[in-house]
């Protein structure tokens, strides 16, 4: 059997984000420094003729998924809920700054966190699966998506 193993690489970003409806000050447009741990598993190269022998998978491979899929997207954002009764709001910013994202969900820890589930497991190479997703919104909170919660 082969061995396999996890591996783990750490991105950070700021972004912005306002909670449409939420009862507390995350109503409020509020920025964070968020970190974003990214762990993927798979068995190591097995070919001595690969140049990736011994590897799981590039470093340098997975930062490339993740600049695009999510740090090209998000860093120095603002993210909101396109939403009909945010959509005036979100037409108007859109006006002045260029790094409005609209999201279908309400941007929480949470659901962006399974949004970049299936954002990077789509782009991974079929022999590594995405093993789990942490990403602190603050020094002190933060959540976590585990493959084996979501099969």
């Amino acid at each position: 059997m082969a061995t396999v193993i996890r591996m783990t690489k750490e991105f950070s970003f700021e972004s912005a984000h306002a909670l449409e409806g939420y009862d507390g000050l995350c109503r409020e447009i509020h920025g964070h420094s968020y970190r974003l741990f990214v762990t993927i598993k798979g068995s190591p190269c097995d070919d001595p003729n690969n140049p990736k022998y011994g590897m799981v998978m590039d470093f340098g491979e997975l930062k490339r998924i993740v600049n695009e899929q999510i740090l090209s997207r998000l860093d120095h954002s603002l993210v909101l809920r396109d939403s009909p009764r945010n959509r005036p709001l979100i037409e108007q910013f859109s006006e002045r700054f260029d790094r409005i994202v609209r999201v279908d969900y309400q941007p929480t820890c949470e659901n962006m966190l399974a949004d970049f589930a299936a954002r990077i497991g789509a782009n991974l190479p079929s022999h590594v699966k995405l093993h789990a997703l942490r990403l602190h919104e603050t020094a002190t909170s933060y959540a976590e998506w585990l493959a084996e919660d979501n099969r």
